[in-house]
Formats: C-alpha cells, sequence, structure tokens
C-alpha cells in the first residue's frame, strides 16, 4: 500500500505514560471520525481535535510507496544508536494504515511501536504500546491495551463503563481549550483514584 504521512519529526513524547521519552513521531494523514477541515467540525464525531493530520504537506510528509521506505525515514531520524529506540505511530487515525508490513519493517530496524488510537478500529497486532483515546458518541471497539488515555470533559463518557475495559493504565487528560477542563479532569482523578492525570507536556516546554 501507498502511506501518506502528514509529518515524521524526532521528539519528545508528550503524553501519557511514556511522556518524556526520545521518539520518532509518525504522524499519518487522515481520520474516520473527522475531515480535519474546519467546515466539517461541527458535524463530526469528534469536534475538539487540536491536530492537523490533513495532507502531506508537513516536515517529511509525503507519499511512501512501501513499508521499507517509511521505516527508513524513521530510522535515519532517530540517527545513531539501536539503544531504546521508539517509534510514536499517530495521526489522524493511524489503523487506516498501519499494517503488517510496516509493524515487521519497524521491528526489522529495532524500533518499539507505539501507536495512539481512537479505539473505533482493532488494532494492528504486534503494536508494543497502545494507547487507547475514546471519543463520545462512537463504537470503541478495540477495549483492551497499555493505556487509556481520556480526554475530559466529555459530555456522554461513562467512566463507570470504561473502567470495566482491559487496560493497565487508565489517564485523564485536561481537553485543550474549554475553560474549567484542568478542573474537571484533576476531579476525576481526586475522585476516582484508578485514573492519573496526565498533560500535554510537549506543549508546556514548547515542542511540536
Amino acid at each position: 500500500m501507498t502511506y501518506a504521512v502528514k509529518e515524521c519529526f524526532l521528539t519528545l513524547q508528550g503524553e501519557g505514560v511514556q511522556s518524556g521519552s526520545r521518539a520518532v513521531f509518525l504522524r499519518f494523514a487522515g481520520c474516520n471520525l473527522w475531515s480535519g477541515r474546519e467546515a466539517g467540525r461541527a458535524a463530526a464525531q469528534c469536534r475538539f481535535c487540536d491536530t492537523d493530520f490533513v495532507g502531506t504537506d508537513g516536515v517529511n510528509g509525503g507519499k511512501f510507496a512501501t513499508a521499507e521506505a517509511l521505516a527508513d525515514l524513521v530510522e535515519r531520524l532517530w540517527g545513531e544508536g539501536p539503544e531504546q529506540r521508539l517509534v510514536v505511530v499517530t495521526g489522524g487515525e493511524p489503523m487506516l494504515q498501519l499494517d503488517a508490513a510496516l509493524v515487521d519493517a519497524l521491528h526489522a530496524r529495532g524500533f518499539r511501536i507505539a501507536a495512539e488510537s481512537n479505539g473505533t478500529l482493532a488494532a494492528t497486532p504486534g503494536i508494543d504500546w497502545l494507547c487507547v483515546s475514546p471519543k463520545a458518541g462512537t463504537e470503541v471497539v478495540q477495549r483492551s491495551g497499555d493505556e487509556l488515555k481520556l480526554v475530559w470533559p466529555q459530555a456522554g463518557i461513562d467512566l463507570a463503563e470504561i473502567e470495566r475495559w482491559d487496560f493497565r493504565h487508565f489517564l485523564i487528560q485536561p481537553m485543550d481549550g474549554p475553560e474549567g477542563s484542568v478542573e474537571a479532569a484533576v476531579a476525576v482523578a481526586m475522585e476516582r483514584p484508578r485514573w492519573r492525570l496526565t498533560l500535554q507536556a510537549h506543549k508546556i516546554v514548547g515542542l511540536a
């Protein structure tokens, strides 16, 4: 298949359990919950997304004809040294494009593969660290993984129901923008000890 990549760059993971880890971010273009265009936001299934995943015009973005070519880019961006290689595959919705061929190519270059999905598509086998970030009003079929990261607040989310899903870590993250979201997320973590507060550290320190 041809992979459509919005951007790919070396940075520090800014969210979740692996926050602070050196990683290559591989952001695929496209999502199944929103077109990414402002004109369609009001009718989208996810209306609060703060990420530009439209097109292939970002840094190191483009169309890649093979998994090997894309994995080569990830390896070049990582640079020297085989230890602790981490690639974070995101989007948009990465499960629209992440396939067995790319998983194999990245593993062959020594990378652990972390992926963040909205959970409406089954996760590609072979992912080393799976984060699911559910959106209200959608049918989440991927109810197991390493990390569940819930952007908060979201009307229509049943916390008790989500707590029955099979994840090792339950994280609550304030929605970027709305007034009171930090306080709302803190309240969940205080009232429901299973949940841990996570912040967008990359924005706090000024990283992409």
